[in-house]
């Protein structure tokens, strides 16, 4: 039980700092890389530009990462947010108005770090530039939930975890089915 009332003090102290630490400059970065990954859409334009451009190995990377990103979709925000109906952080923790702008739906886990993560680990083995140049807008995304007061650090920890887990399965799965098969 103490561990559990620690990690609620922790979550509302980082979140607190996070929402009121970030410049404004830097807080329209973040919200322009959010608002690009809302909907998916920056996932589904990357991997537009790596089958356009990458040969083989780009349409292998952007269908694997497009793979990834929907699993862990389905296990965050159609499993987890149902599951765990757990609110937003309090509006008087943040200190800007985007915390207006945030979703009604369960804060955990965080949907959008579970898609970038798992978009982008399942990428980077394939392509690890393209994973490299993908891990940018996904750090600034996760970083962007705390700060905006749409998660707590926990969620974005979580769906960083559900992005990993599905970028495992996406990248192993068929090898596990041909053992089985």
């Amino acid at each position: 039980m103490r561990l559990i009332a620690e990690l609620g003090e922790a979550d509302r102290h980082l979140t607190q700092r996070a929402a009121s630490r970030i410049p404004p400059a830097i807080g329209r970065l973040l919200s322009a890389v959010e608002e690009a990954a809302e909907s998916s859409k920056l996932w589904c334009g990357a991997a537009a530009v790596m089958s356009a451009f990458g040969g083989r190995r780009g349409r292998t990377a952007a269908v694997s990462g497009l793979a990834a990103l929907a699993l862990a979709q389905l296990v965050s925000d159609g499993m987890g947010k149902q599951l765990v109906d757990r609110p937003r952080p309090p509006k008087e923790w943040i200190e800007h108005d985007e915390v207006e702008d945030r979703p009604d739906s369960s804060s955990f886990p965080s949907g959008h770090t579970a898609a970038a993560v798992a978009f982008t680990a399942t990428v980077a083995p394939t392509w690890p530039l393209a994973g490299a140049l993908c891990s940018v807008p996904t750090a600034l995304l996760a970083i962007e939930r705390v700060q905006s007061g749409a998660h707590y650090p926990t969620d974005v920890a979580a769906g960083a975890l559900i992005g990993l887990g599905s970028a495992w399965l996406t990248r192993h799965l068929p090898l596990l089915l041909r053992q089985w098969l």
